[in-house]
């Protein structure tokens, strides 16, 4: 299934849930602009290219964009959907920085909400926790050393945490400013062997993340 279709279908079920919402409670829609500060990973094995070291690959700082879909189950929980955009460039780094070409980094998380305060509050902080993916776009590239290839898209395991705060007009539309976290599991470094009486020995893995920390704001609308 593509990425469209899936924000799609997602949308749709949310939607879908609606009839079964108490008349006095309202789905929400954002769409949410920002910035977003990303780091990648160190590399197991460094490169040397061009007469450089390579020994890590980060995204780029840069702006971002999201579309958001809430459904709130009470006065203060919501369930929703949270989709995010980050279109940047990729990075490699070490005694010099090379630019690898344009990248795409695209998240889909299902969430749980919780918004403080009454409902009828013009202004209400809010937290969310969530569960779903990231995926990293493939690009072209032409490297230090002159040889040109393609990075393969993939997508990995990913949370995301955020909190902010909601604003209320008198109408419909609102508007959201807000923080947020996306860890992204990449791979495990072996760092050596443990061993145990019992068990025996295995390797130890240091696991490495990939981070997105985004400072967004936004139109809300509630229906």
């Amino acid at each position: 299934m593509s990425k469209k279709s899936v924000l799609t279908a997602a949308f749709i079920m949310l939607m879908g849930a609606v009839p079964a919402l108490a008349q006095d409670v309202r789905p929400e829609v954002s769409i949410n602009l920002g910035w977003t500060f990303s780091d990648g990973v160190s590399a197991t094995n460094p490169v040397i290219a061009g007469g450089q070291i390579f020994d890590r690959v980060d995204p780029k700082d840069s702006f971002s964009w999201g579309a958001q879909v809430g459904i709130p189950v009470n006065e203060n929980v919501e369930l929703g959907f949270l989709f995010g955009s980050q279109m940047s460039q990729l990075v490699a780094g070490g005694t010099t920085e090379f630019e690898i070409g344009d990248f795409m980094v695209n998240t889909y998380h299902g969430y749980f909400g919780y918004n403080f305060g009454p409902g009828d509050a013009k202004v209400r902080p809010y937290f969310l926790f969530g569960l779903g993916a990231t995926n990293y776009g493939g690009t072209d590239y032409t490297g230090p050393n002159g040889r040109s290839g393609t990075l393969a898209s993939f997508t990995q395991f990913s949370t995301t945490w955020g909190a902010g705060v909601k604003g209320y007009g008198s109408g419909h539309v609102g508007y959201r400013a807000g923080a947020s976290w996306t860890p992204t599991y990449i791979k495990s470094d072996s760092v050596g062997w443990w061993c145990d009486p019992y068990w025996g020995c295995y390797v130890v893995g240091d696991p490495q993340y990939a981070n997105q920390f985004s400072l967004n704001g936004g139109v809300l609308f509630k229906f």
